[in-house]
C-alpha cells in the first residue's frame, strides 16, 4: 500500500535551499569586478631610491 500523492507541491521549508542558491548576488559580482580591475590597473611608479641606488653604488665602486 502507497501513501497518496498530493495534488499540490509542498510548502518550502527551513531545509530546503531557496531558488537561486548557487548564484552569486549582485552585490558579489560588483565587489569581483571592482577587485578585477584593480588587480588589472598599472601598478604605482616605484618610490624615489635617492643615495641607495645599488647600481649607481656598485659603478662608483669601480
Amino acid at each position: 500500500m502507497s501513501a497518496p500523492t498530493p495534488a499540490s507541491p509542498q510548502p518550502e521549508g527551513p531545509g530546503l535551499q531557496p531558488p537561486a542558491f548557487g548564484q552569486p548576488s549582485p552585490a558579489l559580482l560588483a565587489r569581483a569586478d571592482r577587485g578585477y580591475a584593480r588587480f588589472l590597473a598599472a601598478p604605482a611608479p616605484a618610490a624615489d631610491t635617492g643615495d641607495h641606488d645599488q647600481d649607481e653604488d656598485a659603478a662608483g665602486a669601480r
